[in-house]
């Protein structure tokens, strides 16, 4: 039996066992002995269906690993990088001297491959478009407020949108060298029932593909001199956490929308995808959700899917509720579906003005590539003529990496208003 159609069965069940409890505390009374006994079998049938959902859902998680998996031109090397440190690759790549784990992780990823600077994994840092300024005496609420070492306390990191895509399932091909095509079977050919000794019909198959190309991502900070000198251990949670979630979150945000100036195409503004516009749409209800699951049923996709949205489209689907007033749980509305949500699903859609509408993505995440083609190209810059008289240094980041959708059938979205 399918994922989706156990976890609709434990729903029900839930909602049985519900509706058998709430009925004696609304007769303020204990369960009868019927109800016991009913309530108690609903509780070992929902039990056993969670076991089953378990097992599928460790099988589901193999078959990502497996997708993950898959070999294309020399895959980065996996090495262990734990005591792999940034600030020190920075600093000794702006004077050249690279020593020790860093230098030969740059080796290795720079091999057959033109770097500006020092190269870094993808599992240390990804990249974003965004431009700070990095100082000791900036005040606290500046991006570099208080970071001299003697005055340092524990650093809090700030709210951050959820990265959700590789999460999902995303098939993620690293250590690509070239542009790639992605071939696919469109429409198969026929088969036919023919008599004895006669010749059968011939039909062709029709083959499509989809194409992988590098696309540059960056960042750039700029850090003063004594930030480099009196800060290292500041800067090296910097350069991890922030940095790497600028570029990491402008990566998420073209996997679900994309289409803009030098991005990849998202699922969203991927033309093949199926946009599902209902009558009287706009509204997040289990109808909807049953349309999506179904849309993507009747082309046969029985991959390991989950719905993605916006936050405030789940303040919208907490809110329904039934004819008594009582909340149904999301479990129902998205009949026992995985929901996840993040900020970075698009909330700028239709044809207000301002557009104001909020994706709901439902999909089969494996269906969904991401190729890195590089690891993250760290370069020092202290020459420029904005740091150059300060003693400071640019800090630029570049990642090349690419997002297509190789099944589209894989995917369904509408918009919630």
């Amino acid at each position: 039996m399918k994922l989706h159609a156990l976890k609709e069965q434990r729903a029900a069940k839930v909602a049985e066992m519900r509706a058998i409890n709430e009925k004696a505390m609304n007769d303020n009374r204990d369960l009868d002995e019927g109800e016991r006994k009913q309530f108690e079998t609903l509780d070992k049938e929902t039990r056993s269906l969670g076991d089953q959902i378990e097992r599928a859902e460790k099988l589901a998680a193999y078959e990502r690993f497996e997708a993950e998996g898959e070999t294309v031109a020399g895959p980065e090397a996996r090495r262990e990088l734990r005591n792999y440190s940034l600030a020190k690759a920075t600093r000794e790549g702006m004077n050249g001297t690279l020593t020790g784990l860093e230098a030969e992780v740059h080796q290795e990823l720079s091999r057959g491959r033109e770097s500006r600077g020092v190269m870094v994994p993808v599992d240390i840092l990804l990249g974003g478009a965004e431009s700070r300024a990095v100082t000791t005496t900036t005040p606290i609420a500046g991006p570099g407020g208080n970071m001299v070492r003697t005055d340092l306390a524990a650093m809090t990191d700030r709210r951050r949108p959820a990265l959700k895509v590789e999460q999902l399932g995303a098939t993620v091909l690293r250590g690509l060298t070239g542009n790639l095509d992605l071939p696919r079977l469109v429409e198969s050919g026929t088969a036919h029932w023919i008599a004895e000794h006669t010749d059968t019909t011939r039909s062709d198959p029709e083959f499509g593909k989809k194409s992988m190309g590098p696309k540059t991502v960056s960042a750039e900070y700029e850090i003063s001199r004594r930030m480099i000198l009196q800060s290292n251990e500041a800067i090296e949670t910097i350069l991890r956490r922030d940095l790497a979630f600028l570029l990491a979150g402008a990566l998420d945000r073209a996997a679900i929308k994309g289409g803009g100036t030098n991005e990849p195409t998202g699922i969203l503004e991927d033309e093949d995808v199926f946009q599902l516009v209902l009558s009287g749409g706009g509204e997040v209800t289990s109808d909807l959700a049953a349309e999506m699951i179904s849309a993507l049923e009747v082309d046969d996709v029985s991959g390991t899917r989950a719905f993605l949205t916006h936050p405030a489209v789940m303040r919208l689907a907490r809110m329904i509720k039934d004819s008594d007033g009582h909340v149904i749980p999301l479990s129902e509305i998205f009949h026992g579906e995985r929901v996840e949500f993040s900020t970075n699903v698009a909330s700028d859609l239709g044809s207000n003005s301002p557009p104001d509408g909020k994706a709901l993505i439902y999909g089969e995440w494996a269906s969904l590539y991401v190729g890195y083609w590089s690891g993250v190209d760290i370069l020092a810059n202290p020459y420029h003529q904005d740091v150059a008289s300060k003693g400071g240094m640019l800090l630029h980041a570049f990642l090349d990496a690419d997002v297509v959708v190789r099944h589209p059938e894989g995917f369904v979205w509408t918009e919630i208003e």
